[in-house]
């Protein structure tokens, strides 16, 4: 790389996306008072630009505007211009896009916003070409009309300003009305399906036509109506729908059949050409999704498809130090010499490319079937590429080939005259041909910051995915995690978890000068990944700590007044707004995941008052629920534990003994989604012990292994036969 011309204060940022703009002409600023105190003292407005560093139109944006010495030249006279990196970031990033989709009908990233010198929006928008267009104003214009604007009707922009931070206050709130009480829970659940399996895509799964999200919030729910109804019509549909979409997602194109994991969303209705970006977030949720399928249908293809994910996050998305990374790139250079990154460039691949690297004959195949003809067909290869051109606006992808397992095994296999068996060894061994191939390509960019809340996520599906899958190794990978957040990213004087720490030299692990403490869903996904950890692993001193955080979650985020929690400590100045999430999207919203986690702490600590807590967050969300609860089809879930009261699977015995083992597998399993799993191992000085003493009244039956099902801490008679227990635990 030449060396660089300019070099501004992102410099000193960690943040990787904020590195990406370290060298623009741009005098950006990180979001801080550095940055205010000069719009004051100046009088100018601010120009904030959101973005985050594997997001695709924000590198288009950079290149075409931010790296402009012109643009930048006006955007240095004119604004003040700060650069958030969004997932660092999501409490401001959260407020601006409030504003813009509020005053705009859409949202996005980059996101682009002007704000007065303290700091309230008035103009916003989100990727601007740089000049003018046939449909769309440039970026250039945009910045003078509006730096015209500030010299020429400063208080009418100020006074507008202000109206639009006074209505944004007045919709964005969510609090309770009147004597409100949680929505009764069968309405809430049937709305919610009935809205859910209107929108859903008969043929090729998934909840619209185009573009199309992998959404587990609503497979997540669709489990637990289906654990609900299982003997009804409705309930075999909602199974349907979920199993059907995760094959549908797994054979398609937003499944990397080679590198593994999960691409971030498909641009159409098939699943088939995707956003190539590789998030955390999704990996997490998916392997959990994956476990889930696997528990309920046992059926191995799932629980494949989890290894395959958990392989690519262990390989890929994992520092030495334990914790995770957060996303990797769509974009790339396609050969080592090529001056300019296109999407997809590590994934596609043309049909001669294929041709040449698996030339060999098949033994036993119809004659002439060389490795090439199997896999080409299997996989849906053109010669000419298979992207849809409607598909490739750029024509990025034109003559490539996205892999899209368009046969079902045995009809590849009965093609070449295969046995099935044989088919799946031969696709093995191509697709490690390939692998090796491919990792002769200049990589994507890995943004190596880790966040608290993803790596709960991504804690939750390795935890999830041991217990289910009975793989230790899963189990240990999950608890190292927990142990890499416990060190890097808590704080232990003062009780608080951090948001982010960072990939340093060396491969050390670094924090801000100044580090970002955690937000809501810190917390709350945080305590979430605990939860599964204990029940994945039974060491206690996880549940201690979840139970502490769930303390400090309350301390820092509860509003007394509306109910529910705020996504922000009450703390900050620059924060213009108090918010709550009201949308469950690629991540649940911390408050639906909240309710669940309260219900759990209850149980593991006696403490009803959470339990009242949960119900304050149902009623606060109540109107809601009860109109559009399609919006929230996590926070519907847990609705539904709410009202059903969560069972509390007590096993008395040895942890290490092999007739507990044998009830520990038969709980975990079977999917039932209002049970929580403790093991009462006699140690009256344990945690567990002190917190809920109606433990020391459970024995040991006949000196073997005994299960009690608890309800409010009231027990059943005990249960020594792992068929009765199996029998107790379907919901």
């Amino acid at each position: 790389p030449s060396v660089p011309r300019h070099t501004n204060r992102l410099i000193n940022e960690k943040s990787p996306y904020l590195l990406q703009h370290a060298h623009n002409p741009v005098d950006w600023y990180p979001w801080g008072q550095e940055a205010f105190d000069k719009a004051k003292t100046e009088n100018k407005l601010i120009f904030l630009s959101v973005g985050y560093s594997t997001c695709h139109w924000c590198h288009v944006m950079e290149e075409e505007s931010f790296k402009s010495k012109k643009i930048g030249e006006i955007l240095n006279e004119h604004f003040v211009c700060i650069k958030v990196d969004r997932e660092e970031r999501p409490d401001v990033d959260k407020v601006y896009m409030t504003f813009v989709q509020a005053t705009s009908g859409g949202g996005g990233w980059p996101m682009s916003v002007w704000l007065t010198p303290d700091l309230k929006p008035f103009a916003g928008g989100t990727y601007f070409p740089p000049e003018d267009g046939v449909h769309r104003v440039g970026f250039r214009t945009v910045l003078l009309r509006i730096a015209e604007q500030w010299k020429e009707n400063k208080d009418a922009l100020l006074e507008s300003s202000q109206r639009i931070l006074e209505a944004l206050r007045h919709t964005s709130e969510v609090r309770v009305q009147g004597q409100e009480s949680p929505p009764p829970a069968k309405e809430v659940m049937d709305t919610c399906f009935q809205q859910l399996s209107r929108s859903y895509d008969e043929d090729y799964g998934g909840f619209s036509k185009s573009p199309k999200f992998p959404t587990p919030v609503n497979l997540n729910f669709l489990f637990t109506f289906w654990a609900l109804h299982q003997t009804t019509p409705e309930g075999a549909r909602a199974l349907q729908m979920a199993l059907h979409t995760l094959k549908m997602m797994a054979h398609g194109g937003i499944h990397d059949h080679i590198g593994q994991g999960f691409h971030r969303y498909s641009t159409d209705q098939h699943w088939h050409v995707p956003h190539f970006e590789k998030m955390l977030y999704d990996q997490g949720q998916l392997a959990a999704m994956y476990s889930k399928a696997f528990q309920i249908s046992g059926d191995e293809f799932f629980a494949d498809v989890v290894r395959d994910i958990l392989l690519y996050v262990s390989r890929d998305l994992s520092d030495q130090a334990g914790g995770f990374y957060s996303a990797e790139d769509a974009d790339s250079y396609p050969t080592t010499t090529s001056r300019e990154k296109r999407e997809g460039a590590f994934c596609v691949w043309t049909a001669k490319e294929l041709r040449a690297l698996l030339p060999d004959p098949v033994e036993g195949a119809t004659e002439g079937t060389t490795l090439g003809d199997v896999f080409m067909h299997h996989y849906g290869v053109e010669e000419a590429g298979n992207v849809d051109p409607m598909k490739d606006p750029h024509q990025e992808l034109k003559g490539k080939n996205v892999l899209i397992a368009r046969c079902p095994p045995e009809l590849t296999a009965a093609r070449f005259g295969l046995e099935p068996g044989q088919l799946s060894a031969l696709l093995q061994k191509c697709q490690q041909r390939l692998s090796s191939a491919r990792a002769q390509r200049p990589r994507p960019h890995l943004d190596t910051k880790m966040l608290a809340a993803w790596n709960g996520l991504m804690i939750s599906g390795f935890a999830q995915a041991g217990a289910t899958l009975a793989e230790q190794g899963y189990v240990r990978r999950a608890a190292q995690a927990a142990a890499f957040l416990r060190t890097h990213l808590f704080d232990p004087d003062s009780g608080r978890l951090l948001r982010s720490c960072y990939r340093g030299k060396h491969n050390s692990v670094e924090q801000s000068a100044v580090p970002i403490q955690g937000f809501l869903e810190d917390y709350v996904f945080v305590i979430q990944a605990l939860f599964d950890l204990y029940e994945a692993s039974l060491e206690q001193g996880w549940l201690e700590w979840a139970l502490h955080l769930q303390h400090m979650q309350d301390k820092l985020f509860w509003d007394p007044k509306g109910f529910a929690y705020f996504s922000t400590e009450a703390s900050d100045p620059f924060l213009l707004l108090r918010l709550k999430d009201d949308q469950d999207g690629a991540e649940p919203t911390p408050n639906s995941v909240a309710v669940t986690n309260l219900l759990r702490a209850a149980c593991y600590s006696g403490h009803m008052d959470w339990v009242e807590k949960a119900g304050k967050i149902l009623a606060a969300f109540s109107e809601r629920l009860q109109k559009i609860p399609i919006t929230l089809p996590e926070m519907v879930r847990a609705t539904a534990v709410f009202h059903h009261t969560l069972k509390q699977v007590v096993i008395c015995g040895d942890p290490q003994g092999e007739d507990t083992k044998e009830m520990l597998h038969c709980v975990r399993s079977v999917f039932s989604p209002n049970k929580v799993l403790m093991v009462a191992d006699g140690d009256s000085a344990g945690f567990l012990y002190r917190q809920l003493p109606f433990l020391a009244s459970l024995e040991r039956k006949d000196g073997k292994s005994t299960a009690y099902i608890c309800s409010n801490f009231t027990c059943s008679l005990p249960i020594t036969s792992v068929q009765e227990l199996h029998g107790m635990l379907s919901p």
